[in-house]
């Protein structure tokens, strides 16, 4: 073979290396949209119901090579993550990111579907997946919960401001909300219940809804709503989670709301160690 032709086949062997390349790059990005789209409504994964969740961020020091073995606490200090908690699953056949999430839906729900959970990780090699979720350390000073809830409500206001999508609705710029303090004492307590009791869910233990614990606490508003949010450590991350998920970004942005109240808890011994909740209400 020439040296022309040797060139042309070299090139041509470059081609398809970084066509394979860019093609893998796609199916794993297409498998984290899919993966926060079925996170982004309320799914059943055996006998639990979970709720709408805010989706993953993809973060690059997640991506693990396929097949590897070994201590995973390691490996997230060798890329210089500094987590609480991660899960990997390795998939070894699906050919493409929608047969991949079947096989998630189908065994690995639980994993998926878990709040604590707030990145994401994938490397595909072929027909072999490796996937990492993982929760990272709290890193910020936040104040007490009445200080992030006005911040919240600030940063929501921001929202309503302008126009947005909302998943398929459209949602023209909304008023102001206004801070309503039984509203935001009720989301304290609930944020604190899911941190102290390591649930994450609208109705409590005992079986309450947003509606019941308004009215409880006495607020005589005609309608209610109600965002939640886990593991995430500033009230940035969790707006900027709420909008980019369907039905909390319809609350958010619904012009029928007047009024908010939010608050969070920790508890270190819960599996996402921090809880949000916004109440959202209409005198």
């Amino acid at each position: 073979m020439g040296t022309r032709l040797l060139s042309r086949a070299l090139a041509a062997l470059v081609v398809g290396l970084l066509s394979v390349t860019g093609t893998q790059a796609a199916d794993e990005q297409q498998l984290v949209k899919l993966i926060n789209d079925y996170r982004s409504h309320v799914q059943r994964c055996g006998v639990q119901a979970s709720a709408e969740l805010p989706p993953l961020t993809a973060d690059p020091r997640l991506r693990q090579p396929v097949g590897r073995a070994g201590d995973l606490q390691q490996a997230m200090s060798a890329a210089g993550y500094p987590m609480v908690n991660v899960q990997a699953i390795s998939l070894s056949g699906p050919r493409d990111a929608s047969a991949a999430l079947k096989v998630l839906q189908e065994s690995f729900c639980a994993i998926v579907l878990d709040p604590q959970f707030v990145d994401i990780g994938v490397n595909q090699q072929g027909r072999d997946w490796r996937i990492l979720l993982a929760r990272p350390l709290m890193t910020s000073r936040l104040g007490d919960w009445q200080a992030e809830g006005q911040k919240l409500l600030t940063l929501t206001n921001a929202a309503r401001s302008q126009a947005r999508q909302c998943g398929g609705r459209s949602f023209a710029a909304t008023g102001a909300l206004l801070w309503n303090a039984t509203l935001g004492s009720t989301a304290e307590a609930h944020s604190r219940a899911m941190a102290n009791g390591n649930f994450f869910d609208h109705q409590d233990p005992d079986g309450r809804t947003p509606g019941d614990r308004a009215e409880l606490a006495g607020y005589s508003g005609q309608r209610v709503g109600e965002n939640i949010a886990a593991g995430l450590d500033t009230a940035n991350k969790v707006v900027d989670g709420w909008l980019a998920s369907p039905g909390h970004c319809a609350n958010l942005m619904n012009p029928q709301f007047s009024e908010l109240g939010a608050g969070y808890a920790n508890d270190p011994r819960s599996d996402a160690g921090i809880y949000w909740t916004a109440m959202f209400g209409a005198p």
